[in-house]
């Protein structure tokens, strides 16, 4: 059973505290190096990273010397580094290193040791690789069952709300608007053909970052169109180039609560209204106590809605946990809210 990013993190420092190694295995490009360090962050924790793909047996367990008639090995300086002081200590792309590595690895994984050099007994170790169900999709090399025993194995499967809940504050309002209300260009889940090129998240904040780097973020032109592409592909650049040239920088949370930009909020699709409340919901400004004024403009902008938008607002706001904002909000304006409400119901 595939996870999501939010159980995952509430989840396995329950293993991680018992000492036991986790293993993250996925899809590329999904975020799995970033919730180690999310993790890590978390517990307060310096990550020690390493690719195991690019290890030799003598990077992982140490080179030898002879000290008269007795042999010892020297550990690496990152492996005595996980050894005297806590920390996290990652190994990535673990499935496609070398037997002789992934074999070293066992006594990590086992004993928390190697070659008699034990890890701080405060050190966590976490693991990632691509195999699993879409292992036919890399070239690796498939754990056998004993490998894959001594790890606490997590098939990651991230939703769209996870990256855009990390997106409100990693990249800008239009390439995550563009996620929003296109949500199957996040990333590409179907069958790969080899050679060509596809969006993951992690080419969507690469993409992000060159964008904004060279100013062209702000309006669409040939060269955000041929930037998206050598990132996300053909077609999801032809859709953000798309969604660009029609794109009015964003309607804010701020500004809706605030009562402004109402023009062009009226001009507003379903699709636009939807995301909208999307929006609001990502920012979490219902799990706060809202003030009169914002309630009134929430309450205006609610009446304005087409059914389908307003449940949506008012499942988002009934379920925030706020309940004087529910309260407020129902009997707000002279009671609009209200009669709205029992008009889409009644309909």
């Amino acid at each position: 059973m595939s996870v999501d990013f939010k159980t995952f993190v509430s989840l396995a420092p329950a293993v991680s505290a018992a000492k036991l190694p986790v293993l993250l295995r996925g899809r590329h490009g999904i975020g799995k190096s970033q919730v180690v360090y999310q993790l890590a962050a978390q517990l307060g924790l310096p990550v020690i990273e390493r690719r195991a793909s690019q290890m030799t047996e003598g990077d992982l367990v140490g080179l030898p010397s002879i000290d008269g008639n007795r042999t010892s090995f020297n550990p690496p300086d990152w492996f005595k580094e996980a050894c005297e002081e806590p920390s996290v200590l990652f190994l990535d792309e673990v499935d496609r290193a070398t037997l002789e590595v992934r074999q070293g690895i066992f006594e990590l994984t086992d004993s928390r040791k190697l070659n008699g050099h034990h890890l701080h007994e405060d050190t966590v170790v976490f693991a990632a690789i691509n195999g699993g169900e879409h292992g036919e999709q890399y070239q690796v090399n498939e754990m056998d069952p004993a490998e894959l025993d001594r790890w606490s194995v997590w098939d990651i499967e991230p939703t769209v709300e996870d990256w855009l809940a990390w997106g409100k504050e990693n990249v800008d309002s239009l390439i995550w608007d563009f996620i929003n209300q296109n949500r199957d260009h996040l990333e590409h889940k179907g069958e790969i053909e080899p050679n060509k090129r596809y969006p993951s998240r992690r080419s969507w904040k690469r993409l992000n970052d060159v964008l904004d780097g060279a100013g062209y973020l702000e309006e669409a032109s040939p060269a955000m169109f041929t930037l998206a592409q050598s990132f996300v592909g053909f077609e999801a650049a032809v859709a953000l180039n798309d969604f660009a040239q029609n794109y009015e920088r964003v309607v804010t949370v701020d500004q809706l609560l605030a009562g402004e930009r109402v023009d062009a909020l009226a001009a507003f699709s379903l699709n636009e209204h939807c995301a909208m409340v999307e929006k609001l919901e990502a920012e979490e400004v219902c799990k706060e106590e809202l003030s009169p004024e914002h309630i009134s403009n929430l309450a205006n902008y609610f009446v304005s809605l087409p059914s389908e938008a307003a449940m949506k607002l008012w499942t988002v706001l009934s379920t925030a946990g706020v309940q004087d904002n529910v309260i407020k909000f129902h009997s707000a304006n002279d009671g609009i809210v209200g009669s709205h409400l029992s008009k889409i119901l009644g309909a």
